[in-house]
């Protein structure tokens, strides 16, 4: 029996080792910092800025002579997104066709030290869902054309400053110290935001590196957002008294200014 146990030892060490070699850290991996890893959203919140900075840790020797690129995304909470599509049937305008996309980030930032194209193939970006239309599930949409309908997503929310591709905006020295200003939109949505950096050779990924972002509202802006989630009943009220209170306001002061 130990004779057994002895020639199954012997069998199992090569795949051991074999395992172990799997797991080897890369040889290049990233340390990364953020100026601020938390947002507070208040009543004259009109944007921010982050700036994400890092550098390339090497533990070993790094195959290959092609130069190294940078990949910065921040991305929103994700939500479901209803698209609609307008035609103008008898003369007027209506909607004729609407599409519910599964999940779109609410805010999507990617930042390149060069061309998105050049940095990283599209077999990559879409195992890694880096740039913004890989970051956009939209499978059961139940449309022909679902390209069409987040091409719409894209279009819109980059007109609101939503979505940003921001290529050449890296800049990477000797190629170890890296950094980035990504801006915020004041029409920040309350959530979880996440920010990643990739490391490229040859457009392959050979590293990534993730970190967590708070957005969050406070002071009256907090207490206003959870009265009208949480409390609409009270949230009512208190709009409707508000309201009563505001009208015999500006009453009185009108009928004061007339009786002199």
């Amino acid at each position: 029996m130990k004779r057994l146990a002895l020639i199954c030892a012997l069998m199992l060490a090569p795949l051991a080792g074999l395992a172990q070699e799997d797991d080897e850290t890369p040889p290049e991996s990233i340390v990364v910092g953020l100026s601020q890893e938390s947002v507070a959203i208040t009543a004259n919140f009109n944007g921010s800025e982050i700036l994400v900075f890092g550098a390339v840790r090497r533990d070993g020797p790094v195959e290959g002579e092609d130069p190294l690129e940078v990949i910065i995304t921040i991305e929103g909470p994700p939500r479901p997104a209803t698209v609609r599509r307008m035609d103008r049937n008898y003369g007027i305008w209506m909607n004729v066709e609407s599409v519910e996309i599964d999940a779109a980030p609410t805010f999507y930032a990617v930042a390149t030290t060069a061309p998105f194209n050049e940095v990283i193939t599209s077999t990559e970006d879409l195992r890694h869902r880096i740039s913004i239309p890989r970051a956009i599930r939209a499978v059961g949409t139940g449309s022909d054309r679902p390209a069409d309908f987040t091409q719409a997503v894209i279009r819109i929310r980059s007109d609101a400053g939503l979505y940003q591709v921001l290529e050449n905006t890296v800049t990477l020295r000797g190629e170890t110290l890296f950094n980035t200003s990504i801006a915020l939109p004041a029409n920040l949505v309350e959530g979880d935001y996440r920010a990643r950096i990739f490391l490229t050779r040859g457009r392959e990924v050979v590293s990534s590196y993730t970190a967590a972002i708070e957005v969050r509202k406070v002071g009256l802006e907090r207490l206003i957002y959870t009265l009208a989630h949480e409390r609409p009943l009270i949230y009512g009220l208190l709009s409707l008294v508000i309201a009563i209170a505001a009208g015999w306001s500006a009453s009185a002061v009108f009928r004061y200014i007339r009786s002199n």
